[in-house]
């Protein structure tokens, strides 16, 4: 098999669709809604169709309908009841199986036709918050039980960040109603994982503030250059894998050491958050658990 997955196992399938892998065996063998094919050691495989199917059928299943019935529908018949379901309900479930298909295969059509199905009824604060944060969770699992590959997550990664810059330049024409103090994002040396702090940028930028978008791997030395420019600045960065567990209190001590003034404030959300010693920390050094913490905040 190549690195880009097209075969999956029935552990792979119970991570995708939540359904147990026990369970699938049942339907399987009691109502044949799945046909595996066999290693020469007897392991169950499965290819996409299979797994899109099996996600069809677990959105049918939660939704009311038992597996016996859906077993007996023809085959054709359950991708357009599960479109009837989309189409009368607010799916959200729905949308995240899609975008995990359009994900699984490279998609693009996919991704793009579920997302403006989204956009008819919601925000796109709401389709962030209430579809992309459960997927990007989701998938953060799915890709450490290696049922994805990186390529999966950087194909979605890439359109989920195309969503949030395209809404993002849509505020950046609107003139800042906040001046009292700008936001300055960054993301510490190393630390690539940049779609969180595009979201809070855009989450700023929607409350009326001014914001200095600077990205990915900025060394604290170049962030000093900033207080030459602004009189009031918050330094917000979205800590996901860097810096090193062991070296994070350090990290903080460092940017407090030479940012933090009374003009000045530090705040940090992201995974890594919880490890930080928040027992010292200066009362203008904030630690937010999660994005919508932090939004409340602004």
């Amino acid at each position: 098999m190549n690195n880009i997955k097209n075969v999956f196992s029935i552990k792979d399938l119970e991570n995708l669709s939540g359904i147990k892998a026990h369970t699938i065996r049942i339907w399987e063998k009691r109502y044949n809604v799945l046909q595996p094919m066999r290693t020469d050691t007897n392991i169950r495989l499965y290819d996409l169709a299979s797994l899109q199917k099996l996600l069809n059928i677990t959105l049918l299943h939660d939704y009311g309908y038992k597996i016996s019935k859906i077993s007996a529908y023809p085959e054709d018949q359950i991708p357009v009841m599960v479109r009837e379901i989309v189409s009368s309900k607010s799916a959200k479930n729905h949308a995240i199986t899609a975008f995990k298909m359009a994900m699984m295969n490279f998609d693009q059509e996919l991704f793009f036709n579920t997302y403006n199905w989204l956009t008819e009824e919601k925000s796109f604060k709401e389709i962030f918050n209430q579809v992309f944060i459960p997927l990007l969770e989701e998938l953060g699992l799915l890709w450490q039980t290696d049922t994805i590959t990186p390529a999966h997550e950087h194909f979605i990664s890439y359109l989920i960040k195309q969503k949030v810059l395209v809404n993002t330049e849509k505020l950046q024409t609107v003139k800042p109603t906040k001046l009292e103090r700008v936001f300055v994002l960054s993301l510490p040396m190393n630390e690539i994982h940049e779609l969180g702090l595009m979201y809070l940028n855009y989450e700023i930028l929607l409350s009326g503030h001014k914001t200095v978008y600077l990205g990915e791997s900025m060394p604290i030395d170049n962030l000093k250059d900033l207080k030459k420019h602004f009189e009031s600045i918050v330094f917000v960065s979205y800590l996901t894998v860097q810096p090193e567990r062991s070296a994070i209190d350090d990290y903080i001590g460092q940017m407090t050491d030479e940012l933090l003034d009374d003009t000045t404030e530090l705040w940090y959300t992201g995974w890594l958050t919880q490890f930080i010693d928040k027992e010292n920390l200066s009362e203008r050094v904030v630690v937010f658990d999660s994005i919508a913490e932090l939004v409340e905040k602004i």
